[in-house]
């Protein structure tokens, strides 16, 4: 790895990742699914950005593609002053260990013949980073970072809860000690009394082993506690991005604005004064996103313009930006 102590840990520049659409016995191409279409962003040293949108827009697949498990369709993916998005997978091997992911899922992404001890370490074992004597005792202090209970090492998946089982799917993803962890919607699938004390348990490993999030979800709820940053991404596009206090406290995007206007507030006098934006319409194809700005089919303020030009995603002041004429 190179220049590890760099400021800027990912950089993301005009990165698009479409899937082919084929048709008959030939599989002829005859289009493309824009799952993510020129997204660019960068995330600092131990900083968290929450990336946000309705589902279907591509967030997930950004993050795949940050893992190099989609090769993308053009784009760079800087980590850590490398562009690793045209690397092999031979060149990818020794990068690999420095990214890591939380998936959705804590009942599908462990493999239920295998025990929690051995799921733990196998990173450890691929990138040959533990010897055999001392396999145990790694273990049992991941377990204990993530608050495990060691002598649950030689159960197998089932035995678990379902955020015993997220907590094994960290101890796995910071096994290796990597400077980058995608969270693909770590805690959407947990109970909400569960969820709190996950989002907890991922911000004591920041502080204590310095790591760096991409947090990807569509709880705004969530994002706004965990995140220094906030992008929100609409059709394969990235629409505003913001610090986490000012993009809730003052959101520009109309888009952005119908999101916030959705979580409900606790204080009932507030909810009833509050303007409920409700977006008109279904979020188009990616397969056929609208001319110009993707989001002027559903938005009230669309122009001529908008719907004839792509607008660019610019700095309108202390580092918020956003992607809209009538801003």
């Amino acid at each position: 790895m190179e220049a590890l102590h760099d400021d800027n840990v990912l950089d993301v520049r005009n990165l698009k990742m479409y899937f082919p659409i084929t048709k008959g016995l030939l599989r002829r191409k005859v289009g493309d699914i824009k799952a993510v279409d020129d997204v660019s962003f960068m995330i600092k040293k131990h900083e968290t950005l929450g990336l946000v949108g309705e589902s279907g827009c591509g967030k997930t697949t950004t993050g795949r593609c940050i893992l190099r498990l989609y090769r993308p369709t053009s784009g760079d993916i800087v980590f850590h002053g490398r562009d690793i998005s045209k690397l092999s997978d031979h060149d990818l091997r020794p990068i690999r260990r420095h990214m890591s992911a939380i998936f959705q899922d804590p009942y599908g992404s462990l493999n239920p013949r295998q025990s929690a001890g051995t799921i733990a370490g196998l990173p450890l074992k691929i990138h040959h980073m533990v010897e055999k004597r001392d396999f145990n005792d790694k273990i049992a202090a991941l377990f204990k970072m993530v608050g495990l209970n060691p002598s649950m090492m030689d159960r197998v998946p089932h035995e678990f809860s379902g955020g015993q089982r997220q907590r094994l799917g960290i101890a796995r993803a910071i096994a290796c000690q990597p400077s980058l962890i995608i969270c693909d919607e770590p805690i959407s699938a947990l109970d909400v009394s569960i969820q709190a004390q996950i989002i907890n348990l991922l911000e004591e490993l920041q502080e204590t082993i310095g790591l760096t999030y991409l947090f990807i979800a569509h709880d705004l709820s969530v994002v706004q506690h965990i995140s220094n940053r906030v992008a929100v991404m609409y059709l394969g596009r990235i629409v505003e991005v913001a610090s986490s206090q000012e993009l809730y406290a003052a959101p520009l995007h109309p888009y952005t604005r119908a999101l916030l206007s959705a979580i409900p507030i606790a204080n009932p006098v507030l909810e009833k004064k509050r303007r409920r934006i409700v977006l008109k319409g279904e979020v188009p194809s990616p397969a056929h996103p609208p001319t110009g700005c993707h989001f002027h089919s559903r938005c009230e303020l669309a122009t001529a313009d908008c719907r004839e030009q792509r607008p660019p995603l610019r700095d309108v002041g202390r580092g918020h930006e956003v992607a809209c004429f009538k801003v």
